[in-house]
């Protein structure tokens, strides 16, 4: 099902961004909704595919916007247990495993948590993101753990990612890294963009791509001659970049225990605990737990906090580490 909004820019409408034009234009559609219906190649200006959300028109522009409805029937319930958290009629709060993709992408079209969120039930779930997304309005990676939230409506899937834009949003995450950081206690403020090398990676950069900000702190320092130098850390995410602590602790030079993506060859350890080391070379994640999630109720206007505990396979190392470090 689709339909054409078309209209021709007045005088009113001269000089503004179109994708507020258009939201404005037709009071049913979002802000959200429109910029990824022009990010998936919807609109045409004077007869030209125009990707970008925030161009400004011209007086007697021709606008033209396709609008679809979201495919929800092309994707396959998947029977997955959701640990769900917390649930109202205008959203869900669910603890993530790691081992499970977000959405479904290259390679993998049935078995995530939107596949599972399909078979839990399809028929609450907002649609204005993508039409393989539905209800999602943030994500973490596949092989990280911990919480998000679930947007079982529009204006609630609306409202928080305003909160997301505003960085109003809680998110604390912890992490185990490889040696330790210096200073202990700060911000990483930097630019973020996809990787030229490989389209997959995010990097830092000097001079290009969007502003990422992390504040950490070193909640506990593992160093003796029974363990390799390795520090258990707090981040407070200011922003919200793909891959934004993965990046980050990278270009600090203290990548994540178990990050397969964003790591470096280290030098094997001599006299080493051997349960601590067959821990370490059998994590088959990156450490790396969404722990603290908090948001204004979009309805309800209340702030919600959420905790979640490190899963046994992230707190067995930190249990050895600790007995090592006694």
């Amino acid at each position: 099902m689709k339909n054409i909004i078309n209209f021709i820019v007045k005088e009113e409408d001269n000089n503004k961004r179109v994708d507020i034009i258009l939201a404005n234009h037709d009071k049913s559609l979002s802000r959200t909704r429109v910029k990824n219906l022009i990010l998936n190649s919807k609109l045409k200006i004077n007869e030209r595919i125009v990707q970008d959300p925030s161009i400004k028109t011209k007086l007697n522009d021709n606008i033209e916007l396709e609008i679809i409805e979201p495919k929800k029937q092309s994707l396959k319930p998947y029977e997955f247990k959701l640990n769900i958290i917390y649930e109202d009629e205008d959203l869900i709060v669910i603890d993530k495993p790691s081992g499970i993709s977000m959405h479904p992408g290259a390679g993998n079209y049935d078995n995530t948590i939107v596949n599972a969120l399909m078979n839990y039930d399809s028929k609450n779930l907002s649609n204005i993101g993508d039409e393989l997304r539905p209800g999602i309005v943030h994500r973490i990676d596949k092989d990280t753990s911990g919480l998000i939230v679930i947007a079982k409506n529009n204006p609630t899937h609306e409202k928080l990612s305003i909160q997301f834009s505003e960085h109003t949003i809680t998110r604390v995450y912890q992490t185990l890294i490889w040696g330790k950081l210096r200073p202990q206690k700060g911000t990483i403020e930097t630019l973020i963009t996809r990787s030229s090398k490989n389209r997959q990676m995010m990097e830092v950069s000097s001079s290009k791509g969007k502003k990422a900000i992390t504040h950490y702190e070193t909640l506990e320092l593992f160093e003796n001659d029974k363990v390799p130098t390795l520090s258990f850390i707090q981040c407070k995410l200011e922003t919200g970049r793909t891959h934004q602590i993965r990046v980050h602790m990278s270009y600090k030079g203290n990548n994540i225990l178990g990050d397969k993506k964003y790591k470096k060859k280290f030098k094997k350890f001599k006299n080493i605990d051997e349960d601590l080391n067959n821990k370490i070379l059998n994590l088959d994640r990156q450490f790396l737990h969404a722990k603290q999630l908090g948001f204004v109720h979009p309805r309800l206007e209340e702030r919600l906090e959420f905790s979640s505990n490190i899963p046994n396979d992230l707190s067995d190392i930190l249990k050895k580490l600790r007995k090592l470090s006694k």
